[in-house]
């Protein structure tokens, strides 16, 4: 069984090699992003390492900026951004302190999020943000799956991460087709080799079984789709710019929602 204790070292040793590789290309760009991971690696490997009270402290925390990215990409009011962060906590704390009751709450954060347009008497865009709305709930409420699954999470965490930078590498230097009009910078050829190398680092972590092997070869470029389509309908590039090197938080887990998705229904 994958713990924590066991990912550290190689979660460790991994980003002291790429601190090297990416000193050695003298690339600012690279650099910054090193500098994002050297920070967020500790404070996530941490945080599953406090067992289900910090993996929910660390999902509630990603569910209530990815709800505030993900709100203002699809232009909704405070009172929509405020009422569905509130919607995917209470879906985390009920994994975390009442996991049968998961989908009662799943069902009142949907009532919660309609009732926002419903209360203002929006007949013009009501729609609109009710489907968006409800779309966020239950693509950020996934989110939850961090709470049971602990340090398996974090070993397809990392799985994803290595095979998003194989497929972006690969996909530039094999070319082929595209792999969606969604992503036009996205090859077939790169996301083959993203899956393969995903599913080589669930190997090496001790965490591989054909779930999660589906997880991060189907799910984690789904995920990755689903956010393009979002900022392609919302003509933005990044989901937010804080987040140095890397846009938004949205921008970082994507991939990472369409596994956990994945994991979900086979679980």
């Amino acid at each position: 069984m994958t713990t924590v204790a066991a990912l550290a070292p190689w979660l460790g040793g991994a980003l002291g090699l790429s601190g090297v590789a990416v000193a050695a290309s003298r690339r600012r760009e690279l650099a910054v992003r090193w500098c994002a991971w050297a920070v967020g690696v500790p404070l996530i490997t941490g945080a599953f390492w406090l067992g289900r009270p910090g993996a929910a402290a660390l999902a509630v925390t990603a569910g209530v900026i990815a709800a505030v990215e993900y709100g203002g990409l699809l232009r909704l009011g405070r009172a929509d951004r405020a009422v569905l962060a509130a919607a995917v906590t209470g879906v985390v704390l009920a994994a975390w302190l009442a996991p049968s009751e998961v989908p009662r709450v799943l069902v009142i954060g949907a009532l919660a999020v309609a009732a926002v347009p419903l209360a203002a008497g929006d007949a013009d865009g009501g729609l609109r943000r009710l489907g968006a709305g409800l779309l966020g709930l239950a693509w950020l409420s996934v989110l939850a799956a961090l709470v049971p699954l602990g340090a398996s999470a974090l070993a397809v965490f990392v799985a994803v991460s290595v095979a998003d930078i194989t497929a972006y590498f690969a996909g530039r230097r094999l070319g082929g087709p595209r792999l969606s009009p969604l992503s036009p910078a996205k090859r077939w050829s790169g996301t083959v080799a993203g899956a393969a190398a995903g599913v080589g680092v669930l190997v090496l972590l001790s965490a591989a079984s054909w779930p999660a092997a589906l997880a991060v070869a189907v799910g984690g470029p789904a995920g990755d789709l689903v956010e393009s389509m979002i900022k392609r309908g919302a003509r933005v590039k990044d989901a937010g710019s804080w987040l140095p090197g890397s846009g938004g938080l949205l921008d970082r887990v994507d991939s990472l929602l369409g596994a956990l998705a994945i994991l979900v229904v086979l679980s």
